[in-house]
């Protein structure tokens, strides 16, 4: 497994090969002690997610204040995602950052999300199954947002990608403060 850091501090690509044949294909997507030899990263998963989204579903910006933090290990299972990376840490040299990793199916890539940091995608493709690993569980109390367009993030969708036309997002996504209000609520990392 390669991993290479991408323009965030905590933010990694993994790229890991892909064995096909007539069968189909097989690939080890991730292993912990690659991570934490390359990255200094101790992720152990403690929760695993599965999403299925059509064409044009974006999901988040998410994060989680937990107080052990929670850290994500994202991959696209089938079908195709622009996963879209963004430093929300106040006082970190790239607070406001954002970076875009494109994650297909049929290739053996995945990203490291650190704690501290938010994530959201768009499918590019009806049927695109997401899994993460989360190290830390799923506590409502402690989950956050940021509206996907929030004009401060200045976010590229890239809605070319999925023919132009308009996304779909949940309605807590699509109601959800901006980074600028979350900062004024102390709800930043």
């Amino acid at each position: 497994m390669q991993l290479t850091p991408l323009g965030i501090e905590g933010a990694w690509l993994a790229e890991s090969p892909i064995w096909a044949d007539e069968r189909g294909f097989f690939r080890e997507w991730f292993k912990r002690q690659d991570v934490l030899e390359v990255t200094g990263i101790d992720f152990s998963s403690q929760q695993a997610n599965v999403s299925r989204s059509n064409r044009g579903v974006i999901r988040g910006i998410h994060y989680s204040l937990a107080p052990e933090g929670q850290a994500k290990w994202v991959t696209c299972i089938s079908g195709a995602i622009l996963d879209v990376i963004v430093d929300i840490r106040p006082g970190s040299p790239t607070f406001g950052k954002v970076e875009y990793v494109d994650l297909r199916g049929d290739e053996g890539r995945a990203v490291l999300i650190d704690r501290g940091l938010g994530h959201g995608f768009i499918s590019l493709e009806d049927e695109t199954f997401v899994s993460y690993l989360l190290s830390s569980p799923y506590k409502p109390e402690f989950e956050f947002e940021i509206q996907p367009t929030d004009p401060e993030l200045g976010i590229n969708w890239h809605l070319e990608l999925i023919g132009g036309v308009g996304f779909v997002t949940s309605a807590k996504d699509a109601q959800a403060p901006t980074l600028e209000e979350r900062r004024t609520e102390k709800r930043l990392p």
